[in-house]
C-alpha cells in the first residue's frame, strides 16, 4: 500500500442561538493575547489544569482516557480533566458552557458547528501557537478547518466519497462492472437498471445522493460552490439537476420507487436495502465500509469513483474531515492546550492507542504507522482514498453559520421530488430560499 497523504494537492440552530442570546459574543477571540495563565508552563513546573471534551462510544470515552494518561504521563505538571457525552448532550453541555465564560480548554468539533463558534470568537487560532505541528497536512485538508482564512480547527480524521458496490450481488446477478474510472452519470444510470432488470425487481441498482457531501460534490463537477463568503451559492439549475438525477432514477427502475425509498429513513444501517442486499450500490464515505460489511454479513463491498461528465474538468473531489480538535478562547492555559491537541494528532504512542476510533487519521505520518494493523475494509479505505489524488481539488468553504440542517433540508426536499409534489426546479428555488434565510438569520 502506498503512502497515504490527504491533501497534498496544492449543536442544532436552535442551541448555539440560544447560545449567543448568553453572551458568546462577548468572549475574547484568541486565547494567544489573554494574560499569562494561573499556572506557568509544564516546563515552569508549575501545575496545569486543562479540561478536553468530547462525544462517542464507550470504546472512545476509554480510548481517549488511556491517551490522557500517556499525555500527563509524559508531560508533568499537566492534569487533563475529561469531559463527555452522546452527540445530542454534548452540543447543549458545550453551548451552555461557551455563553457561561466556562468552555473546555480542548473541544472536539464537528463542521456543521464549527463556524458558528468560530465567528462568535470563542475558538482561537490555532496558527498562533508553535506546540501545534500542522505540517504533516496540505492545504486543502486544512483549508476545511478554517473560517475566514483562520485556522480554528484541527483536522483529525478524514474521509472520501464514494460509490461502495456489493460485488456479491452483481456476481449472483452475472453483472460485470463498467469502467469507473472514467464513467459518466448516464452510464451509471444504465448499469444501474440493467441490475433491476437482471434481478427482476428483487434488487434495485442503487439510491440516491441524499446529503451536503454529495452536493458539494455535485456543485464543484459542474462548476460550482454550494455556499461562496458565507451565502449559498449554487444555482437554481445546478440543484435541481441534482434533484432531477434522484427523479429519474425512481423512474426508471434504476433506484427504488419513492415510497421504498421514503421507509429506508426510519431504519437502521443494518436493515436498509444496501445492507440486506437488495440494493446494489450505494453512495457513501469511504470509512463507512466496515460498518457497511459488518452490517451485510461480510459482503465484499467495493469503494469506486462517483461518475463525472467530464473526466478532464477541474478536480471537484476533496477530503472531508471527520471531527476536528479545536482550542477555545476562553482558556487560561492555551500554550499548554495546543500542546495536548498536537499530542492528540501527532503523537506515536496516542495514535496506537486511538487508531482509527475516530476515523482515518489526517496525519498521513499516522496512516503510515497503522498501516499493518488496520482490517481489510480499512485497508480498502485507504487505497481507494489514494487514487483519488489526481482529482482532489481545493478545499470547499466549510458550512456556514445557520446551515447546519443542509442535511435534513436535502432530504425533505428530495422526498418531495421523489413524490412528484414539487417539481425539480420549485424545489431547488424553495431549497435555496430557505437555506439562505436560515443563514441570514443566524
Amino acid at each position: 500500500m502506498g503512502k497515504y497523504r490527504p491533501g497534498r494537492r496544492a449543536l442544532t440552530g436552535a442551541t448555539i442561538v440560544a447560545a449567543a442570546s448568553l453572551g458568546l459574543a462577548a468572549c475574547s477571540s484568541s486565547g494567544s493575547d489573554d494574560s499569562p495563565s494561573d499556572g506557568a508552563s509544564a516546563a515552569g513546573g508549575s501545575d496545569v489544569e486543562l479540561r478536553l471534551a468530547w462525544w462517542g462510544s464507550d470504546s472512545r470515552h476509554s480510548a481517549t482516557q488511556e491517551v490522557i494518561d500517556a499525555f500527563e504521563e509524559a508531560n508533568s505538571g499537566i492534569t487533563v480533566v475529561g469531559e463527555f457525552s452522546d452527540w445530542g448532550g454534548y452540543w447543549d453541555k458545550l453551548a451552555t458552557a461557551t455563553a457561561g465564560g466556562n468552555a473546555p480548554d480542548v473541544i472536539q468539533m464537528d463542521q456543521l458547528y464549527l463556524a458558528s463558534y468560530a465567528e462568535r470568537e470563542v475558538l482561537s487560532n490555532l496558527a498562533d501557537y508553535s506546540a501545534l505541528d500542522m505540517s504533516h497536512l496540505g492545504d486543502s485538508v486544512l483549508g476545511m478547518g478554517q473560517v475566514d482564512g483562520a485556522q480554528y480547527a484541527m483536522p483529525i480524521s478524514t474521509t472520501s466519497f464514494t460509490l461502495l458496490v456489493n460485488q456479491d450481488v452483481l456476481d449472483e446477478l452475472g453483472l460485470t462492472l463498467p469502467d469507473t474510472d472514467a464513467w459518466t452519470w448516464d452510464e451509471l444510470g444504465e448499469f444501474a437498471s440493467s441490475v433491476t432488470e437482471a434481478s427482476s425487481g428483487d434488487v434495485v441498482g442503487i439510491g440516491p445522493m441524499n446529503n451536503e457531501y454529495s452536493l458539494q460534490l455535485w456543485a464543484r463537477q459542474h462548476g460550482e460552490a454550494l455556499f461562496t463568503d458565507g451565502n449559498v451559492s449554487i444555482s437554481e439549475d445546478g440543484l435541481a439537476s441534482y434533484f432531477q438525477l434522484a427523479l429519474d432514477w425512481a423512474q426508471s427502475g434504476a433506484g427504488a420507487p419513492a415510497d421504498q425509498y421514503s421507509e429506508q429513513a426510519a431504519l437502521t444501517l443494518d436493515q436498509s436495502d444496501f445492507a440486506t442486499g437488495k440494493q446494489a450500490m450505494s453512495f457513501t464515505q469511504s470509512t463507512q465500509i466496515a460498518a457497511y460489511t459488518t452490517a451485510s454479513n461480510g459482503a465484499n463491498l467495493v469503494p469506486v469513483k462517483i461518475p463525472t461528465e467530464d473526466a478532464n474538468a477541474t478536480p471537484y473531489a476533496y477530503l472531508k474531515p471527520g471531527m476536528y480538535w479545536s482550542l477555545s478562547s476562553q482558556s487560561k492555559h492555551p500554550e499548554e492546550a495546543a500542546q495536548l491537541i498536537d499530542f492528540l494528532v501527532n503523537d506515536p504512542a496516542a495514535t496506537s492507542i486511538i487508531g482509527t476510533e475516530r476515523g482515518l487519521p489526517a496525519n498521513p505520518d499516522t496512516v503510515e504507522q497503522l498501516s499493518g494493523n488496520l482490517s481489510p475494509e480499512e485497508t480498502k479505505a485507504v487505497e481507494y482514498t489514494e487514487t483519488l489524488d489526481p482529482i482532489l481539488g481545493d478545499a470547499p468553504e466549510i458550512v456556514p453559520n445557520g446551515a447546519s440542517d443542509t442535511d435534513p433540508l436535502i432530504q425533505r426536499y428530495l422526498l418531495e421530488v421523489m413524490f412528484e409534489q414539487s417539481s425539480p426546479a420549485d424545489a431547488a428555488a424553495s431549497f435555496i430560499s430557505e437555506l439562505q434565510s436560515s443563514i441570514d438569520a443566524a
